[in-house]
């Protein structure tokens, strides 16, 4: 292309060419072959190349010798390199010897003559050997070597010719050889042909020099170019001017580009055109122009035109220059991009901090001002980025390979952050998707406008199938990352691609290998969205329709990638790029800004913000409300209400971020005092209800959480499930439900929405709908039930450790309300296939799963009750037999359907010797039903009724309501009334069903092959007491039914064991109750004692209910006479003994709890007493020890345990309260106003008052007890009148003993009787005279004085009998038996009349106290008032009092004895009220066994005691006549008291104590005039159980310490009795053997 001369041969440039580059040493070293790399040695070396002899014996051999050795170096020309060089040396060698004159300069050029035609270029070959040795003799000083030289130079002339000569050797040489002038005048010549060859233009390449041709140039490319031109004509025309106008080619080539620039439209002829020109230039000329194109641009204030990006870019795609070559000539560098990315994040952080920062509102305002100038500059003077015009061009035209070769040598999304080259790339992904995006990406109805493909067809090729993203596509994505944001409409485009996608992959059908391929395309969808889609939507300006975009692709996800995209967005996206970074502190700002003015009263306009803000950023503003919401629990209500502006997917994010927030490692989920449960926990759990329920908001990870949770052992989060359900489900598990509420639990499920709940819960169908479908969709539903069940045991053992014991009690009430609460949701939400579907079978539930039985009935009874009811409703439809008989009896066979298999399954919870007192049926029946089963809530429907008819009046009287919205509100109150009114019938027809179905079952239900006594311990400890603390329902539900079994009359089923039980020691389960379960078995007592007051308030209701009821039956075998068995009825006085007996445990237990010192004993027992309070305390003396103790409590708890004094606070009022309703005992529980008020009153008042506790027990409890009791004692202690009791009273002593009423078995025949009453009134008497008439019973009659007395003398006493406990030898056994036989007779006679007047009196007392109301101290003054009074009139009255009291202490004796036999001193430590009691009682017994109780003192004594009795007797008949209507029925309750011995004998038994005392003291009682005894008896009986509580009441007050040792006793006594009498009449044996032996 370049004209280029030929170069003339400068004679300066002489170093030959084949050693350009070489330095030349100045002494070239003979022994190398080579002349470059000889040694310096300073000398001329001989040559080593040509041998010595050669040279010496040149003409003969030598010259002949070197000529072959130079026709072989010239032919070999394989090595032709190594040849030429050889040659050289050849040369250079024989050159050199004659430089040293060891050859002749002639010989030398002859043989070099030869060599010339050896080949062609020797002639310039000896030219630089010539040059070379020119060099060396010029250096030399020897000036005979240089005359060598320039001889052997003249010779050679002829060889070489002058030319070369003059190119290779100095003008100095070239003078000396002739061949010039002048070297100087050479020199110059040289020179100026120089300057003329290089410095004088040939070529022209400024257009004012050749302005023709490059005229001429221009108009050739601008030319029309639309006909037949094409570049190769226009090359040609191109090259004749540039040979004719002598153009520079480059020049050339630059206006091509120029004009090229100018037409971009020509792609087709200008890249041709440059292609072929190029083959005439160097590869780098193209490069080269283009690089000093850009340079011109690069100054400061220099812009690089557009037209020049693009024809670079062309001319990259087209390969026409390497992106390398030109990427060095643009600028800014690298290192300064580097650089100013990271000068961007530092920015960035800045700014974060900036934002952080607390500046003061007038700093604020300046420093703003301050930061928009400054972005002001900055807008103003972008720098000119060639390398990223470069790239946005290349984008433009489609070269994606070059374009992501530029992006990779920038920082990640540098280049994509400025929005021209976001806008090009997003341009380019438009084009390539554009196909597949019409196919299945526009939505229905869309028209969309199509966009053009590139005409370019090297730009990437479009996608026609998903397969075809991966490609290019998704690469694309990545490098645009969060600037989509740019482009809206791409980024809904690629997102409903996202959306057709995903319907194809989760459509089925696909081969194996496709769902492979589909598999990869998912996990790059989801990196799509993470890199690209969510942080693109932080940086879009609040675009909701985006947001509701991404989540019609995002809800195709299964929630466990969309919470992980959520996680990366929120965690980690927003660290990465700087432009995120800001967008997070800005998100934050203004959240804070919002946050700060939202309040009740702007929720819409602050609603309306939150939106806005919600749109783009949902994580980083949720974070912060959440943050907000935890430390403030007022936020939550205006929070809810303001988040109505979201989107769908702000709405999944919320859940996320909700569960991120509970997952909170960092966060304690306890406050700091370890007893309760955070206060962030709780107020997240409430906005989670409040939220899930307004919202349409996923559950399934919330659900999944929780169980995630259960499974690892914690429970804390089940707070977040209980909310949610009461929230959505509109379920409340609360402990402080009211009776009326609970009542209307008990109906069906539309009672329960509009009564039973403390919200009105409306509209929760929808949101029950959603947890339903949640739970199914996700089979979460019977896990959490498991896993709650399994976790609510888990909670002691797991995560009790070191917990504080109130919140291990915390964490159990939560587990178990939200089992219930959840339970109680399925039940209710879920059809009954999904149950029964989803449910296993019970035995399944507790043995494969370990579900607690009570839990597992609970999940497993809603699905009995769907299974009959759809059995039923099926056998209904079969046969259509309307009566209701038929209805019935289908009814039943459904039952038995639907509950074989779960009776059969049943067994194998429980071992086999169960199964031997109740059957698996009646097991299952109670597990089973439901207070919806067993009664219907009458008031409660009646209630809710008449609210929806003052409704409904409520709205005609509104005038202002308008008159449609009036109508409305009508006919929803009148739907409602209608449905209420519906499902009170429907519930009252399935009462009615479930009855008759208990009805026919109750026979098989209790089969009693122990005892009756193991029965009821089965039923309570397998049924009654597991279930009662379940829920409140339940508990109620455990009152009613034992209730029911007793009126269905149920085969061996004791109504009054079962009470008794229930009543008499409950220390154990209430201290064993979380707070919740307190308060549930605190309802269960309530309903049972509510049931009791009933049976105990009115005879005629007792008759009706209990009168000739196989439950208050008291049966006696009695062997020995001909009555065979007789039953014998509790009678109505005789319950109510029982009933005091309960009332006295209850507070005996109660003080016990109050007086541990220990919280939860406390705490539950306050609960408990809570809700007993409607029916406990009755009883005036024992309400106001229960209240002395509860003011302790509130005084030591103030500053201790403020919720404990709480508690006491709030029982202390509600318990003054009723104080106006409590009566007096003798009110309680005696059978008339007696006749003699004062005195019985004194010996009520006196012990009754003071010492309650232990002389009420003694009332009834013991009552029984002591008429056993106090004979087996007596027996032990005088002997006469034991052994007459023993045979008189039971011709079976057995029967006797083991009933523990040893006395009281005397109903077999009349005579019998009356024997019996001498037998047992002697006992009595006995008892009762000799403490009357030693000083302790004066003192006792006394009372109030002689109390301190009477206490040193019962220790005393006690003492004493320690000692006679101790067993004494056969032979004094034996002496005893004969003084019994013989004082037998004796005492009968004495005996009767005693009893008589001793009934007597006991009916008085128990009359009397009906006057008893004073505080505790008046009482005793009276008792020593009235005790004075009482004295004189009755002397039998004394012994009643002692007696009652030694009944008490006689029951409790006999313990002792029992612990005496084995250890004395535990008998002797006891010092309390209960051992004083017994103290006393014991006093009277020793007063019998002691020597002073020798014959004939006895003797007088009980003459004493008869006199006194029969004036007693007297004024009682005179009395009783006119009552003897009421003694009718009391000749009736006679029959019945004999089975109250037997129940005594059971209860005894079971460790029960009833009411026998004075079963014994009025079986009898066939005459008005027995009964008159009998009442005395009961009097003197009840008024000596007084003084025994009242000391024991005054002790409780003075020592605590005491009170505990006694309750410890108590305990110890109940237990050791129970054992005892369970043992039956063997061990009384033993003890009257043993008694016998004392005495």
């Amino acid at each position: 292309m370049e004209r280029r001369a030929p170069s003339p041969r400068v004679p300066r440039a002489r170093v030959p060419s084949c050693l350009a580059g070489r330095s030349v040493p100045s002494d070239p070293s003979p022994s190398l072959p080579h002349p470059g790399s000889r040694r310096h040695t300073g000398k001329m070396a001989t040559a080593a190349a040509l041998p010595a002899e050669w040279i010496k014996n040149w003409e003969k051999a030598g010259k002949s010798e070197f000529l072959q050795l130079c026709r072989a170096l010239s032919e070999n020309k394989s090595h032709d390199n190594m040849g030429f060089r050889d040659i050289q040396q050849a040369l250079y060698e024989l050159a050199y010897h004659v430089v040293r004159g060891n050859l002749k300069h002639d010989q030398a050029s002859n043989v070099l003559g030869d060599v010339i035609e050896f080949r062609e270029d020797m002639p310039s070959i000896l030219a630089d050997v010539f040059c070379i040795l020119d060099i060396e003799t010029s250096c030399l000083e020897e000036k005979s070597k240089r005359d060598h030289f320039t001889q052997l130079v003249l010779a050679c002339l002829y060889l070489v010719s002058d030319t070369v000569l003059k190119e290779r050797l100095d003008p100095e040489t070239l003078e000396s050889l002739g061949l010039i002038k002048q070297s100087q005048q050479f020199n110059q010549k040289s020179v100026k042909i120089k300057t003329k060859l290089f410095y004088k233009q040939q070529k022209f390449n400024l257009l004012r020099e050749e302005n023709e041709g490059y005229a001429k140039l221009i108009a050739e490319l601008g030319q029309d170019l639309s006909g037949n031109i094409t570049s190769d004509l226009i090359l040609e025309n191109i090259k004749s001017l540039i040979g004719c106008f002598n153009l520079d080619p480059n020049r050339v080539l630059d206006i091509i580009l120029e004009v090229y620039e100018c037409r971009p439209e020509y792609d087709d002829f200008f890249v041709p055109l440059i292609e072929s020109y190029m083959y005439m230039c160097e590869p780098q000329t193209l490069c080269h122009i283009l690089g000093f194109k850009f340079k011109f641009y690069q100054d400061p204030s220099g812009e690089t035109p557009s037209s020049l990006y693009r024809v670079a870019a062309v001319l990259l795609q087209h390969n026409l220059i390497d992106l390398e070559d030109l990427y060095v000539h643009l600028l800014p560098g690298d290192n300064a991009i580097i650089e100013e990315h990271k000068r961007e994040i530092v920015e960035a952080k800045q700014i974060v901090r900036k934002l952080t920062m607390v500046v003061l509102s007038s700093e604020k305002t300046e420093e703003k001002e301050k930061e928009k100038e400054k972005e002001e500059e900055k807008t103003e003077k972008p720098p000119d980025n060639q390398k990223l015009g470069l790239l946005e061009a290349l984008l433009k035209i489609g070269d994606w390979q070059h374009a992501q070769s530029i992006m990779d040598q920038m920082p990640p999304f540098y280049a994509t952050s400025h929005k021209p080259i976001a806008i090009a790339l997003c341009q380019l992904v438009h084009v390539t998707i554009e196909p597949l995006y019409r196919r299945v990406g526009v939505p229905k109805g869309a028209k969309g406008s199509p966009i053009p493909s590139l005409p370019n067809k090297r730009a990437p090729k479009q996608a026609d199938s998903f397969e075809d993203l991966r490609k290019e596509v998704f690469n694309m994505l990545c490098y645009l990352g969060p600037h989509l944001s740019h482009d809206p409409i791409l980024f809904a485009k690629v997102v409903r691609l996202g959306k057709a996608f995903m319907k194809e992959f989760q459509s089925d059908g696909s081969k194996q290998e496709d769902k492979e391929k589909m598999e990869i395309l998912f996990s790059c969808l989801l990196s799509i969205t993470d890199q690209v889609l969510l942080p693109s939507l932080s940086l879009m300006d609040c675009n909701a329709c985006m947001s509701e975009e991404l989540w019609g692709m995002f809800k195709t996800f299964p929630y466990q990638y969309r919470y992980r995209l959520y996680g990366q967005w929120k965690n980690e996206t927003y660290n990465s790029h700087p432009l995120l970074v800001k967008v997070k502190a800005q998100t934050i700002d203004r959240a804070k800004y919002i946050m700060k003015r939202l309040t009740k009263e702007n929720v819409k306009p602050s609603g309306r913000q939150i939106g806005k803000l919600s749109h783009s950023n949902p994580t980083i503003l949720f974070d912060y409300i959440l943050s907000q919401i935890q430390k403030y629990d007022n936020l939550i209500t205006p929070v809810v209400d303001s988040l109505k502006y979201l989107t769908s997917l702000n709405y999944d994010v919320l859940a996320y971020c909700i569960i991120e927030a509970l997952a909170n490692p960092e966060k304690e989920r306890m406050k700091h005092d370890d007893t309760t449960i955070s206060s962030w926990l709780q107020s997240l759990a409430s906005f989670c209800g409040a939220v899930f329920r307004k919202y349409p908001i996923e559950l399934a990870g919330l659900l999944q959480y929780v169980a995630n949770q259960l499974k690892a052992g914690k429970s804390f989060d089940l707070l977040i499930l209980k909310e949610v359900v009461q929230k959505m489900a509109g379920i409340e598990i609360t402990e402080e439900m009211t009776m009326e509420q609970l009542e209307a639990m008990t109906g069906g499920e539309q009672l329960k929405a509009e009564g039973g709940y403390f919200g009105q819960i409306r509209n929760t169908k929808k949101s029950s709908q959603r947890l339903k479908d949640a739970l199914l969709d996700h089979d979460l539903a019977l896990p959490l039930c498991l896993l709650m069940a399994q976790q609510r045991n888990g909670v002691i053992f797991q995560e009790g450790g070191e917990k504080h014991l109130k919140l291990v009690g915390k964490l159990y009430d939560q587990c178990h309300d939200t089992l219930v609460q959840f339970g109680g949701f399925l039940a209710s939400n879920l059809s009954t296939e999904d149950y029964i579907k989803r449910v296993p079978s019970i035995d399944v539930l507790c043995n494969e799963f370990h579900t607690p039985h009570d839990a597992a009935f609970f999940l497993s009874r809603p699905m009995y009750a769907h299974h009959i009811s759809s059995k039923y409703d099926e056998l209904k439809k079969a046969e259509k037999g309307n009566k209701q008989q038929h209805k019935v009896h289908k009814y039943i066979t459904s039952c038995e359907l639907v509950m074989a298999p779960v009776h059969d399954a049943v067994i194998s919870l429980h071992l086999p010797k169960v199964w031997d007192d109740i059957s698996p049926q009646f097991y299952a029946t109670f597990w089973s039903l439901t207070m919806y089963d067993l009664a219907v809530p009458h008031s409660s429907y009646d209630r809710e009724v008449n609210k929806l008819k003052v409704q409904m009046k409520a709205i005609d009287d509104n005038q202002e309501m308008p008159p449609n919205k009036k109508k409305k509100e009508k006919e929803r109150c009148t739907a409602l009334q209608d449905k209420l009114l519906e499902e009170e019938k429907k519930q009252l027809e399935h009462v009615q069903r479930v009855l008759q179905r208990l009805k026919l079952e109750k026979d098989n239900w209790l089969l009693a092959k122990s005892t009756k006594n193991e029965t009821i311990t089965k039923f309570l400890q397998l049924c009654i007491f597991p279930r009662c603390i379940f829920s409140a329902i339940d508990a109620v539900y455990c009152a009613h039914f034992v209730e029911l079994v007793h009126q269905q009359k149920t085969p061996n089923f004791s109504t009054l064991l079962c009470y008794d039980r229930v009543f008499s020691d409950i220390i154990y389960t209430v201290a064993s109750c979380t707070e919740n379960e307190a308060s549930r078995y605190g309802r269960f007592l309530c309903c049972m004692l509510e049931t009791v007051t009933r049976w105990h308030s009115d005879r005629v209701i007792y008759e009706k209910e209990c009168g000739n009821y196989p439950g208050f039956l008291t049966i006696l075998r009695a062997t020995g006479f001909d009555g065979g068995n007789k039953a014998d009825q509790l009678d109505y006085e005789n319950f109510r003994h029982v009933v005091h007996k309960w009332h006295y445990k209850l507070t005996k237990a109660s003080v016990h709890c109050l007086e541990t010192g220990e919280y939860t004993h406390i705490r539950n027992i306050l609960i408990v007493l809570t809700k007993i309070l409607p029916w406990y305390p009755k009883v005036l003396n024992l309400g106001q020890a229960l209240e002395r103790r509860v003011h302790k409590i509130c005084q030591e708890e103030k500053e201790k345990r403020p919720d404990l004094y709480a508690l006491a606070m709030g029982y202390s009022g509600q318990l003054k309260s009723r104080k106006p309703y409590m009566v007096p005992e003798n009110e309680f529980h005696h059978k008339d106003p007696p006749a003699r008020n004062a005195v019985a009153a004194t010996v009520q008042n006196g012990p009754g008052g003071a010492g309650m506790p232990t002389s009420l027990s003694i009332n009834t409890a013991k009552l029984e007890e002591s008429t056993a009791e106090e004979t087996d004692k007596l027996k032990e202690k005088s002997q006469g009148a034991v052994k007459v009791i023993n045979k008189a009273v039971n011709a079976t002593p057995k029967v006797t003993t083991s009933n523990g009423n040893s006395a009281s078995n005397s109903k077999i025949i009349k005579e019998k009787d009356d024997k019996e009453k001498g037998g047992k009134e002697k006992d009595k008497e006995k008892k009762e005279k000799t403490p009357a008439a030693t000083p302790e019973t004066k003192a006792l009659g006394k009372d109030g004085k002689d109390k301190p007395k009477e206490e040193r003398a019962n220790k005393d006493d006690k003492a004493r009998e320690i000692k006679e406990k101790t067993p004494k030898s056969d032979k004094e056994k034996e002496k005893a038996k004969k003084e019994e036989k013989t004082s037998k007779e004796e005492k009968l006679k004495t005996v009767v009349t005693n009893i008589e007047s001793k009934s007597a009196a006991e009916k008085e007392r128990e009359k009397e106290p009906s006057r008893e109301r004073d505080v505790a101290k008046d009482m005793k003054s009276k008792e020593n008032a009235k005790g004075g009074e009482k004295m004189p009139v009755a002397g039998s009255l004394k012994s009643p009092v002692p007696r009652s009291e030694t009944s008490e202490s006689e029951r409790e004796q006999k313990r002792r004895k029992v612990d005496t036999h084995s250890s004395p001193s535990h008998s002797s430590t006891v010092k309390d009220n209960l051992s004083e009691l017994k103290d006393s009682s014991a006093k009277h017994y020793i007063n019998h066994t002691t020597p002073t109780l020798s014959k004939s003192k006895e003797r007088e004594v009980e003459k004493k005691d008869l006199d006194k009795s029969r004036e007693r007797s007297r004024e009682r008949e005179k009395k009783d006549e006119k009552d003897r209507k009421d003694r009718k029925r009391d000749h009736s309750n006679s029959d019945r008291e004999v089975p109250q011995d037997s129940t005594k004998r059971r209860k005894e038994e079971n460790g029960t104590t009833g009411s026998s005392k004075h079963s014994k003291s009025e079986s009898p009682s066939d005459s008005p005039r027995s009964n008159e005894k009998e009442k005395e008896k009961n009097k003197s009986k009840s008024s000596g159980k007084e003084k025994g509580d009242s000391i024991k009441a005054e002790k409780m007050e003075k020592s605590s310490s005491g009170s505990k040792k006694e309750s410890r006793h108590d305990k110890e006594k109940t237990e050791k009795k129970e054992k005892r009498d369970s043992t039956g009449g063997k061990e009384e044996k033993k003890h009257h053997k043993s008694s016998d032996k004392h005495r």
